[in-house]
């Protein structure tokens, strides 16, 4: 009959006791880091194909808007660069001012 091992002294239970207890604490904290990881993935991923959409969109309607100025250009040229003209003056104006201070 073989021998029975020698009971473990107090200290060496309590030894054996925080190592399971930590090699579990560490279970948990890997296992909570990888779910706490994909949820950020997931996150970003959400957020890259919403800013693609965004993106096309804002992309779209600029183009549009550029259209509509090249049409409204073609079909009022003297309207248009009398606008232009206006506009380049009240900047003007404005750096103006601004220099002076």
């Amino acid at each position: 009959m073989p021998a029975k091992a020698p009971e473990p002294t107090p200290e060496e239970a309590a030894a054996n006791d925080v190592a399971k207890i930590s090699a579990e604490a560490q279970r948990v904290m890997t296992d909570a880091a990888r779910r706490i990881e994909a949820a950020v993935q997931e996150g970003l991923e959400q957020l890259r194909a919403q800013s693609r959409v965004y993106a096309d969109a804002a992309g779209q309607q600029i183009e549009e808007a550029g259209e509509y100025v090249s049409e409204q250009v073609r079909a009022r040229p003297l309207a248009a660069t009398g606008l232009a003209l206006g506009v380049g003056v009240v900047i003007g104006l404005l750096l103006a001012q601004q220099s002076r201070r």
